[in-house]
């Protein structure tokens, strides 16, 4: 993601109660992170949420009254308490955000949705990988 997008996980991490936001491809790679967040968390929460996207994926396959893959998958975490949102970012690109307990779960889902549209999932969709 080129830094003159950076602004949307700024928009996001604006959101009262929101930790951390990071836009990662769907192999885990991170396209782009909070200003809050180290590359390490970065990293671990890009390899963590492909992972829970891919499992969202299956199960909507499975399960899901017709669907072939899921729109969101959401965590929440106990101890420190909080939630973890993964959602959908343009064609093989995920947006994660990290946030507190207390937080309002759909204004959060709603504005990460709104960052999407705003910044344009063409612009946030990873290019397939060539096979050499």
């Amino acid at each position: 993601m080129a830094g003159g997008q950076n602004w949307m996980l700024d928009e996001v991490t604006g959101v009262r109660g929101v930790r951390h936001a990071v836009v990662l491809s769907a192999d885990g790679l991170v396209r782009a992170q909070s200003a809050h967040t180290s590359r390490d968390d970065a990293e671990r929460l890009a390899a963590a949420c492909a992972g829970l996207k891919s499992i969202g994926q299956s199960l909507a396959r499975q399960f899901g009254a017709g669907g072939i893959s899921s729109h969101q998958v959401m965590v929440e975490f106990d101890g420190r308490g909080g939630y973890l949102f993964v959602r959908g970012a343009g064609d093989g690109s995920h947006l994660a955000v990290v946030t507190d307990y207390a937080i309002d779960p759909g204004l959060v889902a709603q504005q990460m949705q709104a960052q999407v549209l705003k910044i344009g999932m063409a612009n946030l969709s990873t290019p397939a990988r060539q096979d050499y």
